[in-house]
């Protein structure tokens, strides 16, 4: 039997039609998205500052786009175990990485074998926040060290090399090239314990297992008004408002310290070739979310500086970070453990 032929008008309409389908079937998917959940993958364990930005958008981002925005926080090898899921997941705007100074500005310089390119394989959306990190004691052990500020720490770890011990958020964090700065510029020692986050890091310091850490102010701020941790000095190049009695590294540490900054940014990225449109939406929602009184007083206030700039500025702050701390990690002899 010979199949039915359609008149040639229909099936060119027909034709037309299918091609029309198909051409604006990506720009149709764009303008419907989102239609599912979006995963945001935070390549740290729940507790530390990236969970905590990365759940201080998120459900303004379900309340925007109508859908839920997850926080999934798969922590591992400073933070590479979590930026390769997003490098190698579909670019269709459903995975999104709370990325760091680390993932996207360090790890690159630190690791031999990175198992994502931190330009190639992301797009950038848009930077959430800055924040400087704070060296910080167990309080019952600073004072049972006589340690009240950076001058006596530097001394006491110059004449007790190995006897005090750093905790941090993985090896290659900015928590960990902070403090390995503050030993190659003070000539002092400490032994490095990494940790899976933050949140693991501070649970030892709170509890006696760990001496200091040079953690990021959002996620220490509670423990040290709570006065369990004492804050010795941040690590920006000026004071930080939500502490505004506690000095800089620069200015308690004399001039061993002159010059001594490492901050730490976290922001969104996508998968590479995700839509434009899609980075644009999701920026846009981002930068009104941080400019809403109630989240941004709330990030100020553990000592974050909210941004929301837009995915090239953002993309140019990476290309410089990685210039930056490439040098860091060469002048500190950083290695990760």
């Amino acid at each position: 039997m010979s199949t039915p032929r359609l008149p040639r008008r229909a099936a060119l309409v027909a034709t037309a039609a299918a091609a029309a389908l198909w051409l604006a079937g990506p720009a149709a998917a764009q303008g419907s998205w989102p239609t599912k959940p979006v995963r945001i993958v935070v390549p740290f364990a729940p507790g530390g500052t990236t969970d905590i930005l990365a759940r201080a958008v998120a459900p303004e981002l379900s309340r925007a786009f109508g859908q839920q925005f997850i926080v999934d926080n798969r922590a591992g090898a400073g933070g590479n175990v979590g930026a390769e899921i997003v490098a190698r997941a579909p670019n269709d705007g459903y995975t999104l990485l709370m990325g760091t100074v680390g993932t996207h500005g360090i790890n690159r310089a630190l690791y031999p074998k990175l198992p994502y390119d931190p330009i190639k394989d992301f797009v950038p959306i848009t930077l959430v926040a800055a924040v400087p990190n704070v060296m910080e004691m167990n309080v019952d052990k600073a004072r049972a060290l006589n340690i009240n500020n950076v001058a006596d720490f530097v001394k006491y770890a110059k004449a007790n090399p190995g006897k005090l011990n750093m905790a941090s958020s993985g090896s290659g964090t900015s928590i960990h090239l902070a403090g390995e700065l503050f030993k190659s510029m003070t000539g002092s020692y400490m032994t490095h314990i990494p940790y899976r986050g933050s949140g693991p890091a501070l649970m030892d310091m709170v509890g006696g297992n760990a001496d200091v850490m040079f953690d990021n102010l959002p996620s220490s701020m509670q423990q040290i008004k709570g006065g369990k941790l004492k804050a010795l000095a941040v690590t920006s190049a000026q004071r930080s408002p939500a502490l505004p009695d506690v000095p800089t590294v620069e200015e308690a540490g004399g001039p061993a310290l002159k010059g001594y900054e490492a901050s730490s940014w976290f922001g969104l990225l996508a998968p590479a070739g995700t839509p434009p449109d899609i980075v644009n939406r999701v920026q846009q929602e981002v930068a009104k979310a941080l400019n809403s009184p109630a989240v941004k007083e709330k990030l100020v206030a553990q000592g974050a500086i909210p941004s929301g700039n837009s995915p090239a500025d953002f993309a140019k702050l990476i290309d410089a970070e990685h210039v930056k701390w490439a040098k860091v990690v060469k002048a500190s002899g950083a290695k990760v453990d």
